[in-house]
């Protein structure tokens, strides 16, 4: 019959083994590396495309829709879903992970992108316009350093959901955190502590890139500071 962590607790059993912890640090260690290798890799892809795809929704305003439909559409399907679909053209790879994970970000990133984009008062584009600045200067120089805290917003929204699907990659043997969670819970009640601490670290993981990605904001943005 198979275990429960609930079931694990009723019967007394220690959820943490100390003794493993110890004698596992490399283990721990490694899955802990994958975890954030896989999270940097695909929001870090999810970024140029989705700022790719702003782009071209900005030059051709008809293709928002359409493009706001496709992020819609990849959110949507079950990331056990994308995994399989994916495996026969990349296989048991990376490659597979950070393909699927990086779909998840498409919607998010490019929505905040035009939504801050387009959230620049009218009143400062004009007086941008009236500088002489070309529309691409107009872009880079006005509107992206104003749209930047709605676009950081996006991004540590999208991080933090990285970090929770990447688990899942466990069950294509990788996963990082996610391993210790699946391995822990196929051998409840021996290896609970598996369990424990791949969720614990998934969680440190989550608060950690949050907390880090609002100081790259504050650093990128003092004037909003000053504006406080």
């Amino acid at each position: 019959m198979t275990m429960t962590v609930v079931d694990v607790l009723a019967q007394g059993t220690p959820l943490v083994d100390w003794a493993w912890i110890r004698n596992n640090t490399d283990l721990i260690w490694e899955r802990t590396v994958e975890h954030v290798v896989l999270t940097v890799v695909s929001v870090g892809a999810g970024i140029v495309v989705s700022v790719l795809l702003a782009l071209l929704a900005l030059r051709w305003r008809r293709l928002e829709g359409p493009i706001l439909a496709l992020g819609g559409i990849l959110y949507s399907v079950p990331s056990l879903a994308a995994f399989a679909l994916l495996v026969p053209f990349f296989g048991l790879t990376t490659t597979t992970a950070v393909v699927a994970l990086t779909t998840y970000t498409v919607l998010i990133l490019v929505r905040n992108i035009l939504i801050g984009l387009d959230g620049v008062s009218p009143d400062i584009v004009e007086a941008a316009r009236g500088q002489g600045l070309t529309e691409r200067q107009l872009l880079w120089q006005v509107k992206a350093p104003l749209a930047l805290p709605v676009v950081m917003a996006g991004v540590r929204v999208a991080t933090v959901t990285v970090i929770g699907l990447v688990t899942v990659t466990s069950l294509i043997g990788l996963g990082g955190l996610g391993f210790l969670i699946l391995r822990g819970i196929q051998l409840l009640p021996v290896l609970s502590v598996m369990v424990v601490v791949g969720t614990v670290l998934s969680v440190v993981l989550a608060v950690a890139f949050d907390l880090a990605l609002v100081g790259i904001q504050r650093l990128a943005t003092p004037w909003t500071r000053r504006a406080a």
